[in-house]
């Protein structure tokens, strides 16, 4: 496998994991609710659910971190791997800092907020058309409801409502992002279209 392959590889399983943390633990949180609570408090809960979440997305961002790593020995994946590196830093200070911590916590979620919007939206040349338009639209929609959320804006949709609609288009897209590099090739696009070129290409019968 090449740097592409692991990288999707890393990001598919904490992409998955994540989700199933995050469900899981608000399955297990007495009373919780999608709506009235952040989805930080999954991690000042109870034992079990906080140690579900908690543990999750530091796992999650770990993943991530070195998805980075991978991505960033791609001369053409710099960006976006710095854009996923900071993401993945700030899921593991969500990790490690739970909201009742404070400003640690705030700035965490932040950056994995910000920078996963990123993501999404550097990700096009490597998505390509017309997949990359939809990565830009998460991306967007992602960095437009972290706005509103910050500004206390929520839509009718409470605290916990608003702060989804932060996370669940990057988290979409981090599954959907691993998907696509762990399925594709290590060549470059031109050298693809070249042996696709050649596979093609009608060669005659030769004359006895």
């Amino acid at each position: 496998m090449d740097n592409g392959h692991k990288a999707g590889l890393l990001l598919l399983a904490g992409g998955a994991l994540f989700l199933l943390g995050i469900h899981v633990a608000e399955a297990l949180y007495p009373g919780y609710s999608v709506s009235g609570n952040k989805i930080s408090d999954l991690g000042t809960g109870p034992a079990a659910p906080s140690l579900i979440f908690n543990s999750s997305v530091f796992l999650f961002g770990l993943l991530g971190a070195l998805a980075a790593l991978l991505l960033r020995r791609d001369a053409p994946d710099r960006k976006l791997a710095c854009a996923l590196a900071f993401s993945g830093i700030g899921a593991m200070g969500v990790g490690v800092f739970p909201s009742s911590v404070g400003a640690p916590h705030t700035i965490s979620a932040f950056l994995a907020f910000f920078f996963g919007a990123l993501v999404a939206v550097l990700s096009y040349p490597r998505a390509g058309k017309p997949l990359g338009y939809l990565a830009g639209a998460l991306g967007i929609t992602s960095l437009a409801a972290l706005a509103l959320f910050a500004a206390d804006i929520y839509l009718g949709l409470g605290a916990g409502g608003m702060e989804r609609m932060v996370l669940y288009p990057v988290l979409t897209w981090t599954v959907a992002l691993g998907g696509l590099l762990a399925g594709r090739s290590g060549d470059a696009p031109e050298e693809r279209g070249t042996r696709r070129a050649r596979d093609d290409e009608y060669i005659p019968p030769r004359q006895e």
